[in-house]
């Protein structure tokens, strides 16, 4: 597999990292069916949400793939009164990513990025790596170092599936 920009970025940034394949399928690109095709739990794979607030703007959140994101905590976390998903036409445009592949490193532009604070319940996590069929596992804190993100509380306490 050839490096993707979100590699080569923490290559830059002096950050290890694995890069990860695993069979894509096109009728299931959720972060659940990664976890199966990787053999890790749901919750160590983190999902990339892209997000708008009625204040801030775009924003991206990661988090656990068996989580459902708390708008309402999210809004709170992030000073939006209201927030919701950027739709998905709107996506590419954004990140220069597609559905099934958005990493949360190297988009087109430096969004504002909240990680989920379960993540450092992890030695490891594993994110997009900006296409289809990779991934990339890093350690939670050279994530947020990558980022620059903000930790919290993302997803309610019942919010998982």
């Amino acid at each position: 597999m050839k490096k993707t920009n979100a590699a080569r970025l923490l290559e830059r940034l002096g950050i290890e990292y694995q890069l990860l394949e695993y069979r894509v399928d096109e009728q299931d690109l959720s972060a659940e069916h990664v976890a199966r095709e990787l053999g890790l739990p749901s919750k160590q794979v983190f999902k990339t949400m892209v997000l708008r607030g009625d204040k801030g703007g775009v924003f991206v959140c990661c988090i656990p793939g068996n989580g459902e994101l708390d708008l309402k905590r999210v809004a709170q976390l992030t000073g939006n009164k209201k927030v919701e998903l950027v739709p998905m036409k709107e996506i590419f445009g954004l990140t220069g990513y597609v559905r099934g592949g958005c990493s949360p490193l190297a988009m087109k532009k430096q969004y504002p990025t909240f990680l989920d604070s379960r993540a450092l319940d992890f030695d490891f996590i594993v994110v997009s790596a900006g296409v289809r069929g990779a991934q990339l596992g890093l350690a939670p804190k050279d994530l947020v170092t990558a980022l620059r993100a903000e930790l919290g509380e993302l997803i309610s306490p019942g919010g998982f599936v």
